[in-house]
């Protein structure tokens, strides 16, 4: 089990550094808008990331990198939840390792950094962040995403997934999300992503973070439901 921990560990560290980072500091200003790397840019950051640490540690702990994926693994019954319990907390110390590592970065700026409310890559919503949409539709886009995401994992992960390409499915399901949800959210679809940016940015980013922890939860036991009921009588859910 130890193993596994550090493997989620480092994934989610891997994570929030480089989909938080390109957005921190290359692609995304949460409150002026988009400039650097942009949408798109953003948007393939943190899908390459779940692509690269699928094939780096998927044969180790799985990759879930996210407690909601996690959650969702649970629900079906392919993780105990002891294991479970590991991975959460795991996922959780990563991302805040990672959301620290950012935090340091862009503090060496030799001109200065001051971090504003949604800082480091935080997701919200409302007045003030990106598009301003308001609560209802956060918690709608990601419950909604992070159902789509589950279903994408549980199909992909089971037997009659082609698992050779499951990290490529997944991580480009990951992209397509962020194109939709980034100017609504920033967008999540992981507690541990939230739980990491907004533990240090504090503020608005730190209230809200609710949000992130309940909507991709609801989301994600939704998609575990609708997989057993969808999936195929032969196939170990």
């Amino acid at each position: 089990m130890s193993s596994k921990f550090v493997a989620e560990l480092i994934g989610t560290f891997g994570l929030v550094l480089f989909g938080c980072g390109a957005a921190a500091i290359a692609g995304i200003d949460t409150v002026a808008g988009l400039s650097g790397l942009g949408l798109l840019g953003i948007a393939t950051a943190f899908g390459l990331s779940v692509v690269v640490f699928a094939y780096a540690i998927g044969g180790i702990s799985g990759c879930h990198i996210n407690p909601a994926v996690t959650i969702g693994v649970l629900s079906v019954g392919r993780i105990s939840v002891k294991d479970a319990v590991v991975y959460i907390i795991a996922q959780g110390l990563g991302a805040l390792l990672g959301a620290f590592v950012l935090q340091q970065i862009l503090q060496g700026q030799l001109a200065g950094f001051t971090a504003g409310e949604w800082a480091y890559g935080a997701n919200g919503w409302g007045k003030g962040y990106q598009n301003e949409y308001g609560t209802a539709t956060a918690f709608l886009t990601e419950s909604v995403l992070t159902f789509i995401f589950l279903i994408v994992i549980l199909a992909t992960t089971s037997k009659v997934g082609n698992s050779t390409m499951a990290g490529l499915a997944i991580g480009f399901t990951l992209v397509l999300i962020h194109l939709v949800a980034i100017p609504v959210t920033g967008t999540s679809v992981n507690p541990a992503r939230s739980f990491g940016p907004a533990l240090l940015a504090g503020g608005q980013a730190l209230s809200q973070l609710w949000l992130f922890i309940v909507a991709p939860i609801v989301g994600a036991v939704i998609a575990a439901i609708v997989w057993k009921v969808i999936a195929p009588k032969e196939v170990n859910v």
